[in-house]
Order: structure tokens, then C-alpha cells, then sequence
């Protein structure tokens, strides 16, 4: 594949995912898609992944594999009426903004954080108490 190839399948993709970014808003749209969508839109944008990126190729993984399964399974949820409307409209370049969705995102992670610095510190308080 060229570099050109590689530039238009990145486009693609970027496309369908705005695509779909459209779609989860629409109220024809199956719950079950817009959970799925949820999912697969905080995972992507996560630092934390399944598979870490610093393992050789293995740190790929998830992203050539995981989430296009996620992302065929999401639009195979999707009736095909509402992900042509939304491919239209993401190649008119019309995206919604939903900034609920991304600080809902951002307090996730932060309470997953403070969740995580509270643990070590109990966790360091009873080492350091022990006799």
C-alpha cells in the first residue's frame, strides 16, 4: 500500500467514524448501537488500552483488530437509511458537538484516577503501620 493508500484509508475511517459519531445522536438509532458506540468511542480516546501499546506488534493489536470489529458491529446495529444520512452528513463536514458525552468521559477517568491514588494510599498507610 502507498503512502497515498494509506492517507485515503485513514480518511475513510475518519469518516466513518464521524459518520457514526452522527448516527449515535439520531433517535433511530438502537440503544444497544449507542451503548456499543459509547464503549468503542471511550476506548479509543482512553490512554488505557486492553493489549499496551509498548509490547511489540501485540501493542497494535487492539487497534487494527478490536476496535474495527467494534466499529463493523456497531454499523451492522445501525439501520442503513440512518448511516447514509450520517455518512452525508459527515462528508458535508456537519459534526455534532457533544460535549456532555466528552466531560462525562473526563470525569470517568478522573474518578478512576483519584479511585486508584486513594487505594495506593490505604494500601501504603497498612504497609508502613505494620509492625
Amino acid at each position: 500500500m502507498t503512502g497515498t493508500g494509506i492517507k485515503a484509508r485513514i480518511r475513510a475511517i475518519k469518516l466513518e467514524l464521524m459518520a457514526l459519531a452522527i448516527a449515535a445522536q439520531d433517535t433511530r438509532t438502537p440503544r444497544r448501537a449507542k451503548i456499543l458506540l459509547l464503549f468503542l468511542l471511550a476506548y479509543a480516546a482512553s490512554p488505557i488500552d486492553l493489549i499496551p501499546d509498548f509490547i511489540p506488534v501485540l501493542g497494535l493489536l487492539d487497534e487494527i483488530v478490536l476496535l474495527p470489529i467494534g466499529v463493523w458491529l456497531a454499523v451492522s446495529m445501525i439501520p442503513a437509511d440512518v448511516m447514509e444520512a450520517a455518512r452525508a452528513r459527515a462528508r458535508d463536514g456537519k459534526l455534532p458537538a457533544n460535549w456532555v458525552a466528552g466531560v462525562l468521559i473526563l470525569l470517568l477517568w478522573a474518578t478512576s484516577i483519584a479511585l486508584l491514588v486513594w487505594w495506593w494510599m490505604q494500601r501504603s498507610a497498612g504497609a508502613s503501620a505494620a509492625p
